[in-house]
C-alpha cells in the first residue's frame, strides 16, 4: 500500500527563498583549518576548500529548534509519514571557484519524492537541488542530494 499521498507528492518542485551569502577570507581560512587543509590557496583564504558551501548555507538554527537528532528542520520538506532518514546520495558538479570576496546566492528545490519497496517495508526518497550562482548569475554549483526515509 503506497504511503505518499497526492499533497505530498503536490511539494514536488517547491523551492526555498534564494539566500545571499558573502564568503570572506577570514571564513576560508577557519574552514580550512578546520577541514586540515593543506594546500595554500585554501590556508591563505584565497579559495574555497571543496564542500565550504555546505557549511555556508546550512540553517543556523538554536538548539531547541533541533530535531531529536541534532538537524535542523528543513522548511523545504512536508511532513513525511516516514521519519528515520539516511543518506542516499550526494552529486556535485562544480562550475566555478568560490573565492574570497564572491556574493553567492543560494536556492533549493525540490525536485523528486518516490517510494520503493525494501525488505522491511516502505521507503521514502527525496532529492532536493542547491543550485548557487554568483551575484552576476555566473554559476558556481550543483548539487543534488538524494535521502531516504524508512
Amino acid at each position: 500500500m503506497p504511503v505518499l499521498t497526492p499533497d505530498i507528492l503536490a511539494c514536488i518542485g517547491r523551492r526555498s527563498e534564494p539566500r545571499t551569502e558573502v564568503v570572506t577570507r577570514r571564513d576560508l581560512r577557519k574552514y580550512a583549518i578546520a577541514t586540515s587543509q593543506t594546500q595554500r590557496k585554501y590556508l591563505d583564504g584565497d579559495e574555497a576548500p571543496p564542500l565550504y558551501h555546505v557549511a555556508l548555507f546550512w540553517e543556523v538554527v538554536p538548539l531547541a529548534e533541533l530535531s531529536a537528532d541534532g538537524v535542523s528542520i528543513d522548511q523545504l520538506l512536508p511532513k513525511f509519514p516516514l521519519e528515520k532518514a539516511m543518506a542516499g546520495g550526494l552529486d556535485i558538479r562544480y562550475h566555478n571557484r568560490i573565492r574570497a570576496g564572491d556574493t553567492l546566492i543560494g536556492s533549493r528545490t525540490l525536485t523528486n519524492i518516490y517510494e520503493k519497496e525494501g525488505r522491511s517495508g516502505a521507503l521514502i526518497f527525496y532529492e532536493v537541488v542547491l543550485e548557487i550562482t554568483r551575484e552576476d548569475g555566473t554559476p558556481v554549483l550543483t548539487e543534488k542530494t538524494t535521502r531516504l526515509l524508512r
